[in-house]
């Protein structure tokens, strides 16, 4: 037989006193905000890189790096190392300047050799004019600094401010037009 053992004690049911942790309620806190700053960061990231202006300034950025190399490597010969230098324009241009630089070459070369002649340019500024990213064209203002050294007398420093066309190739942005940049007075 079994026995059962009962109590007769006075047993309260456990009673809430409406009091919580207070560590808990902090720790619930800080897990929600946690989530809707995660939530909305994940948010703003989608957004921006879906952003068609996230994009063109990216396709801009990368038009005027490429315009303002492109500007400074037309600039920069030396006769001693020839060969390398003209190779460097004709690597940063296509089109018709392209194919006017190739069918000059022989006879470049040989007034560069004659001259031995360095010149060295500094891009000072540069500013994207026009982006047409359907068309794949782009315009560039570059402003440089030019310093020509020949064998004897003091090298010669100027400034100039050049208007380049870009197109965009396989092979990223190159030079299909070069030129100066009109100089003169807005004021009437």
């Amino acid at each position: 037989m079994a026995t059962r053992r009962t109590t007769t004690g006075n047993i309260e049911p456990s009673r809430s006193t409406g009091k919580r942790n207070p560590l808990l309620l902090a720790a619930l806190a800080l897990t929600v905000c946690a989530a809707g700053a995660a939530g909305w960061g994940g948010w703003q990231r989608y957004e921006a890189s879906h952003d068609d202006a996230a994009s063109f300034a990216q396709a801009r950025d990368d038009a005027l790096a490429a315009g303002e190399q492109a500007v400074q490597n037309m600039n920069t010969l030396d006769h001693k190392e020839l060969e390398q230098g003209l190779d460097s324009w004709e690597q940063s241009t296509t089109g018709d300047l392209h194919s006017q630089l190739i069918d000059g070459r022989d006879d470049f070369a040989r007034q560069i050799a004659e001259a031995k002649t360095v010149s060295t340019a500094k891009v000072l500024s540069g500013a994207v004019t026009e982006l047409d990213e359907r068309a794949s064209r782009a315009g560039v203002m570059v402003a440089l600094r030019v310093t020509v050294a020949a064998p004897e007398g003091e090298p010669a420093v100027k400034e100039a401010r050049l208007l380049g066309t870009l197109t965009r190739t396989s092979g990223g942005w190159k030079l299909s037009a070069l030129g100066q940049a009109p100089v003169g007075s807005t004021a009437g």
